[in-house]
């Protein structure tokens, strides 16, 4: 499978940014030798690469993975731990903006998969929490112990992992700060789907690449649907599916899905 590069390696430092395929970018967080912690020169490069894929309308679905047997192994602690005798106010903000950086993969509106090729830990774990969709290869770790190193969760994890997993199995999780296995993960639904490590690169782009062949503004409308824990009820749901059905149907894309469907063969949305 070729990839091509959206710019030079050598531009943005512990971050890839590739493309495997139509429609597809992937994001490699690109620090093995910390098991892919998130640096500050990574924070950077993310924060830049999230905003120049906003603007691309030929994105149609980001991956998020990581170099090496790692995901995200979290935070890097040396950072967390550089200002001691920092104020509490000054720490927040400090804080506040890490969030923020790594978050901003929720502003993208299209499918985002966290492709969890090993452990995600802490951060790691939130940033995959943070995707619309996770898929693991088997043998990955996930956790967050925040509390075991004497912190109290961050990157929105009290929101985010019982958004993904429900109360009860969150409470669980962060309280204990226990790591579980991918068959763990699977069950809980930390994961949709865990997959042989040998062909999990190309499994995941295949997955992407499905997703990528949608028509985009049922794409998008259905993603920011699903965000977050969804509708509030079940009137919520029907008003915002009344009006956002209508503008997909007004679309030259639902024409060529139905004309396709008739013709038995594959569609070629436009995005129109």
């Amino acid at each position: 499978m070729s990839e091509q590069s959206v710019e030079p390696a050598s531009a943005v430092e512990h971050l890839r940014v590739e493309r495997p395929a139509e429609g597809v970018v992937r994001l490699v967080l690109d620090n093995p030798g910390q098991r892919n912690a998130m640096s500050a020169p990574m924070t950077a490069s993310w924060t830049r690469a999230v905003d120049e894929i906003a603007g691309d309308p030929s994105v149609r679905v980001v991956v998020v993975t990581g170099e090496g047997p790692a995901f995200c192994s979290g935070g890097d602690t040396s950072w967390i731990a550089s200002e001691p005798d920092a104020s509490v106010d000054a720490l927040r903000t400090r804080m506040t903006a890490f969030y923020r950086s790594w978050l901003s993969i929720r502003r993208l509106e299209v499918p985002t998969i966290a492709a969890v090729n090993g452990a995600a830990i802490g951060a790691g774990l939130c940033l995959a929490l943070a995707c619309d969709v996770r898929y693991a290869a088997a043998g990955a770790k996930l956790g967050a112990p925040f509390t075991k190193l004497g912190m109290h969760p961050g990157m929105a994890a009290t929101y985010l992992l019982p958004d993904v997993v429900g109360q009860a199995a969150a409470r669980d999780l962060l309280l204990t700060g226990r790591i579980v296995s991918d068959d763990e993960a699977l069950r809980l639904g930390l994961v949709s789907r865990v997959l042989s490590p040998e062909s999990f690169a190309d499994d995941v782009v295949a997955a992407a690449t499905q997703m990528a062949a949608s028509a985009p503004i049922a794409q998008k409308l259905t993603t920011l649907a699903l965000r977050g824990s969804g509708h509030g009820d079940i009137e919520a749901a029907v008003q915002w599916e009344a009006l956002a059905q209508p503008v997909t149907l007004a679309t030259e894309d639902l024409q060529e899905g139905i004309a396709a469907s008739r013709e038995k063969r594959a569609p070629r949305f436009s995005g129109r």
